[in-house]
């Protein structure tokens, strides 16, 4: 972990949820150390259990970082890279500042699965990955899981460090799942908001790790950056410190985009997917920070065009309205676009079965979300 002087980076977040801090929720936590010393796997109770690392992960300010694991069929990995938000200046890493733009703790109801929709609610009839062994990475870094870097702000009243360490603590999520996930036939590497920029990334070396598997990846809700401000972001969290061979070849990458279209060269074998609804008022609000005033819908097609040109195999699915992420809420099981259940879309990409994308159309069209009137 290197320390780093601030950098002025601009005004931008990705996947802000406009939170105020609540109280930490009650958590069955079982503490290890050593990836050795964790608990197994097979030892786990049905349900979710809560672990917690230790060693040199943490979250943004020092405070324990923690993942959640739901025991499933072994023959089904479901990786999840939680979001929420952002930091990358003084004024809004400090958190003496309202509101703040990034999740600084694992230990709220946002990190923690059992109080998710979605694909996390497991009495839902439709629910394509009920079954499957579960895997929920937090997110309390404000680097979109990809930090490298301990980094000291000065606020304007206060310097402090920030511990944007995105890397290490997903490596050590990715040790203990490797320790206990041996062979599995299908992986869904999926991330929402600042996760799904993560997504690709992990996902070449999930395919390293499990060469004979079927692996799909899905980015919901970050599809819309289109902007020159997105690099100096990812240099500031360290984004290529110490970073896979793949990332930076021919150059270090100055889009998102780009991270997705190396992926898919580094492991050609995953399957890359992306959701988005056309007006997201999130990314939206984070683009204007950029000075971009281009509606977002615009910028999702352009990226969109971009990756299927370059992509074997990508497929997206546009909605329209301006909500943020899919999978984690239970509009997963009302969206329906172009004859085609989000649902439906989501359960093929993660069994392998061969799909499309859909698109809600027009701008006109795109301003309606599915089954509103």
């Amino acid at each position: 972990m290197t320390a780093s002087t601030p950098k002025n980076t601009g005004g931008f977040a990705l996947g802000l949820i406009a939170i105020a801090l609540v109280a930490w929720g009650a958590f069955t936590t079982m503490r290890g150390g050593p990836a050795e010393a964790l608990p197994k796997l097979a030892a786990l109770a049905p349900g979710w259990t809560t672990i917690a690392p230790g060693g040199e992960t943490s979250c943004a300010h020092g405070t324990p970082f923690e993942f959640h694991v739901k025991p499933g069929r072994e023959d089904r990995l479901f990786v999840f890279f939680n979001g929420g938000g952002a930091c990358w200046n003084g004024a809004q890493c400090s958190l003496k500042e309202e509101p703040t733009p990034y999740i600084p703790t694992a230990q709220i109801d946002h990190n923690d699965p059992r109080k998710l929709k979605g694909v996390f609610n497991a009495g839902h009839a439709e629910n394509p990955l009920t079954d499957w062994t579960q895997v929920f990475v937090t997110y309390c870094t404000g680097d979109v899981h990809l930090g490298n870097r301990d980094v000291t702000y000065d606020s304007g009243q206060e310097e402090f460090t920030i511990r944007h360490r995105g890397r290490t603590n997903v490596r050590a999520v990715l040790d203990w799942v490797y320790r206990n996930v041996k062979a599995p036939e299908r992986v869904f590497v999926a991330g929402g908001s600042a996760g799904a920029i993560a997504a690709p990334w992990y996902a070449v070396e999930i395919a390293e790790q499990y060469p004979d598997a079927g692996i799909a990846v899905l980015g919901d809700g970050a599809g819309g950056y289109r902007d020159p401000g997105v690099a100096p972001l990812m240099d500031g969290w360290g984004f290529f410190d110490d970073a896979p061979v793949w990332v930076s070849d021919g150059g270090t990458p100055g889009t998102f985009e780009e991270i997705w279209r190396r992926a898919s060269i580094a492991a050609p074998n995953l399957t890359l997917a992306q959701f988005d609804n056309a007006y997201d008022d999130v990314q939206e609000m984070f683009l204007k920070l950029l000075g971009t005033e281009a509606r977002l819908h615009r910028l999702i097609e352009a990226n969109r065009n971009d990756l299927a040109a370059t992509i074997p195999g990508f497929r997206s699915y546009v909605a329209g309205g301006t909500p943020h992420t899919l999978i984690r809420f239970d509009r997963l099981y009302a969206y329906e676009v172009e004859g085609v259940r989000a649902v439906d879309w989501v359960r093929d990409l993660a069994e392998g079965n061969e799909g499309g994308s859909v698109s809600c159309g027009s701008a006109t069209a795109c301003a309606r979300e599915p089954g509103a009137q």
